[in-house]
């Protein structure tokens, strides 16, 4: 016996035919085969280096996507209010997403601020130390990471100005920490005489 005979037997014994099942069945290919069209315009459009082949233990192979990475980031800023920023490869707001995923990873990064300096924590997973490139000018730090498989780039605007060329960073367990000695400490200053 198949296991569509009970279907079968159902639908012979349905007081208005067989009809409304038949049309139903129908209507189910039918999404089926538009999900399966959109997927592949999808796969189409993403960077090709965010889709990749893994060998399962059968043998078969199976596509994946990714990562694509989307999210906020809540922290309070030095004049306590709430600072949320965006991360990740997907651009916000857009009408086809999987268009505008960048095959670059948009690092999460907190900003930590002192009277003396300003630290950068970043989350780089996945990287060696000699493939981070930091780049620092007085109002701006850039971190870029181009590999094969990884991928990450950054832009962070500073409130503050800092001194690049005593800027110092470490990096450890995927985590990038960057030090920038601020050009005057808050609070120092000098007295200017009114007239």
């Amino acid at each position: 016996m198949e296991p569509d005979d009970w279907l079968k037997r159902w639908q012979r014994k349905m007081p208005f035919g067989p009809w409304p099942l038949s049309e139903m069945d129908e209507m189910i290919r039918e999404i089926e085969r538009s999900f399966a069209e959109q997927f592949k315009n999808i796969e189409k459009e993403i960077p090709k280096n965010l889709v990749r082949e893994r060998r399962l233990p059968d043998g078969s192979t199976r596509k994946e996507i990714g990562p694509i990475v989307y999210g906020y980031s809540v922290t309070i800023g030095p004049d306590g209010k709430p600072v949320v920023r965006e991360f990740g490869n997907v651009k916000r707001g857009a009408t086809q997403p999987w268009k505008e995923i960048q095959d670059r990873r948009e690092p999460l990064v907190d900003v930590v601020s002192s009277d003396r300096d300003v630290k950068l924590i970043a989350e780089i997973p996945g990287v060696r130390r000699e493939e981070i490139d930091v780049t620092v000018n007085e109002q701006r730090v850039i971190i870029s990471v181009d590999t094969e498989n990884r991928k990450y780039y950054k832009e962070l605007d500073l409130p503050w100005l800092v001194r690049p060329e005593e800027a110092k960073s470490t990096y450890n367990n995927g985590i990038l920490e960057i030090t920038l000695p601020l050009k005057s400490p808050k609070g120092a200053g000098v007295r200017v005489k009114v007239e």
